[in-house]
């Protein structure tokens, strides 16, 4: 489940930056990050949490992203607007998901701060 996003008046987490790997390295299915390549047990806790952070702290952001893109979309002003069941099918998501996540994506537009947060399971 995603965790919830810090409210206004709290800083957000800067989580470890996600260094993009050369592509010989990410062709290599064993290669992640160079956390193989670490034997300090400590040092790779450490590294491995970091990265665990960065990850969630984007698909939390890019969840948001979605959400608000659903909104836009289902804008009945938008003369070109998506129903919540073409939503779903492009974002292959449920319908009642779908719903969900274009209610959420309008309270951010409203500048709200996304207390009820959806989660996709």
């Amino acid at each position: 489940m995603a965790e919830p996003t810090p409210r206004r008046d709290e800083p957000r987490l800067r989580p470890a930056p996600l260094l993009f790997e050369p592509t010989a390295a990410a062709a290599d299915p064993e290669h992640f990050f160079d956390l193989e390549s670490i034997d300090d047990p400590r040092v790779l806790l450490e590294r491995a949490t970091e990265l665990t952070l960065a990850f969630r702290a984007a698909a939390d952001r890019a969840m948001e992203f979605q959400a608000m893109a659903a909104a836009q979309l289902a804008d009945p002003r938008r003369f070109d607007r998506l129903t919540v069941a073409d939503i779903a099918e492009r974002a292959e998501w449920t319908e009642d998901y779908a719903k969900k996540m274009v209610e959420f994506g309008r309270d951010l537009l409203r500048g709200g701060e996304g207390r009820d947060r959806v989660d996709p399971s």
